[in-house]
């Protein structure tokens, strides 16, 4: 099977070519990315309402084109699903994703149409792989398989024409065959809705194969993991699958995790960062020492990136690629050959390179606590928890915080449920080790917390191993995609977890 990985390379840098085109020339590309787009959907109803077929420069797009939410899109989208077409997108979409991407019970039905499967997901995932035998041309990734860990596959159907299921899913049912021959576990297996017997299946049948790669979220990830090594009786994953190479994960930020990922592999691995969501396939890294991701242009579909100070006022402002700033925090606003046009995805973003193009995923547009103005994102409370677990021998399984509002008996704070897979000798420096952590990243968080004034000491609990876990399961979000919200503006989350205890 080695004797793959030369023909494999030489293929890689043929397709390397084709994304140094666009990488090159990145707004010339997502310039004709919105004329295509527009120029398809033009005869659509959408395309009617907003006169597409008069829209001949991105001025013109963003004066006729509102920004939409999942709520302004919910009637087109319902009205799909029902079996009307022409209506977003112009040619059929009979799937849809399922959105997993929070813990929250609402659902939202993603349009797939053929070119987003195509052109994007399946496009994408190609120049992950592209991207990884440009940077280690030896690999002998494809002379094993990579084993995925996907969400629930329960394929679901509304009608004779339309289905719906998680990305995991409508990406396998959508599959080329031949996809079949470099994935595990099998299809019986990946199809399994119920998550604890799936963890069991996907153990129990992937231990005998030869896995070279591993994608899925990290938490999950973990948990199969560990339940793979009391079935082997190993110690490391490295001796379950000697030729293991590569690590690929996405859904929630991997500082918190790679302590416990190096331990529990036993050997130096790749690992590379990804963004593929529901909505479409947006950045992945190409080098595992690349400061962030790297932004997929030509993939069908159009970016705009809102200041997030713009989020909630009636007319917010989009910037382009030409005048983002490094650092900044901006909402990505998509426009996609699914069909989803000046669509919030509520996602927010950092750029860390301008050439090329790299991002990084800070938080979410409602994921954040700013209850006294000390704006903290996720990626710094992802941070601090890195460091204060590295300087107090920790190892923390997940977390979640919001704050304490101010009360006739104290400030403010925020609260901490923290889940140890390792716990610290002294509980009280890993409290203080985060804060001064939290106080080094963020000097929003460092002015407030002045004197206690305004913001108070973090305020931290310990969670026994498995409760986010069994609270996750009530909510019937267990597995995949599904994660656990860390930051919060509300105490919603927090307090259904402490009536659990």
């Amino acid at each position: 099977m080695k004797l793959l990985s030369p023909a494999i390379s030489r293929l890689a840098r043929l397709r390397q070519e084709r994304i140094e085109q666009w990488v090159k020339h990145p707004i010339a590309v997502q310039r004709e990315v919105l004329q295509h787009l527009v120029t398809s959907a033009q005869y659509t109803e959408f395309g009617r309402k907003y006169n597409f077929s008069r829209t001949f420069s991105l001025r013109d797009f963003k004066q006729a084109v509102p920004i939409h939410e999942y709520d302004d899109l919910k009637p087109y989208i319902q009205r799909i699903m029902n079996g009307e077409q022409n209506i977003l997108w112009n040619t059929p979409i009979n799937w849809f994703a399922k959105s997993s991407g929070t813990t929250s019970d609402k659902s939202k039905f993603i349009p797939v149409s053929e070119e987003s499967l195509q052109d994007c997901h399946y496009k994408g995932a190609k120049d992950v792989l592209t991207m990884y035998y440009h940077f280690n041309p030896e690999s002998d990734l494809l002379t094993g398989k990579g084993l995925v860990i996907g969400g629930s596959h329960t394929i679901n159907q509304v009608n004779e024409e339309v289905h719906y299921g998680d990305l995991s899913a409508v990406l396998l049912q959508n599959a080329p065959f031949w996809g079949n021959w470099i994935r595990t576990p099998e299809l019986s297996i990946a199809l399994l809705d119920e998550w604890e017997d799936k963890i069991e299946r996907l153990a129990g049948n992937t231990i005998i194969e030869n896995v070279t790669s591993i994608s899925g979220v990290p938490t999950w990830t973990l948990v199969l993991i560990r339940r793979i090594l009391e079935m082997t009786g190993k110690s490391t994953l490295a001796e379950v699958w000697p030729s293991l190479e590569l690590y690929i994960h996405g859904g929630v930020a991997f500082t918190p995790y790679q302590e416990q990922f190096r331990r529990l592999i036993g050997k130096d691995i790749h690992y590379l960062d990804m963004y593929n969501a529901s909505e479409g396939f947006f950045a992945a890294q190409g080098n595992p020492n690349d400061d962030g991701m790297l932004l997929f242009l030509d993939h069908g579909i159009f970016m705009e990136f809102m200041p997030v100070e713009e989020y909630g006022k009636p007319h917010p402002e989009t910037i382009g690629l030409a005048d983002i700033e490094i650092g900044q925090n901006y909402a990505l606003v998509i426009n996609t050959n699914g069909g989803l046009w000046r669509y919030l995805l509520g996602d927010t973003i950092q750029f860390t390179s301008r050439d090329p193009f790299r991002i990084k995923v800070s938080g979410r547009l409602k994921h954040f606590m700013n209850a006294f103005g000390e704006e903290v994102i996720v990626d710094n409370s992802d941070k601090a928890i890195a460091i204060a677990s590295e300087k107090t021998g920790a190892i923390v399984n997940d977390y979640t915080a919001a704050p304490i509002y101010f009360s006739e008996t104290g400030n403010g704070a925020h609260e901490w449920l923290v889940e140890f897979e390792k716990k610290p000798a002294d509980l009280n420096q890993f409290v203080t080790e985060l804060d001064k952590a939290l106080k080094s990243i963020n000097s929003d968080y460092e002015a407030k917390r002045h004197k206690d004034i305004a913001l108070g000491m973090p305020r931290l609990h310990m969670l026994e191993k498995g409760v986010f876990t069994a609270w996750l399961k009530r909510k019937g979000k267990l597995g995949g995609q599904h994660k656990v919200p860390r930051l919060s503006n509300d105490r919603k989350y927090i307090e259904e977890i402490q009536a659990m205890l």
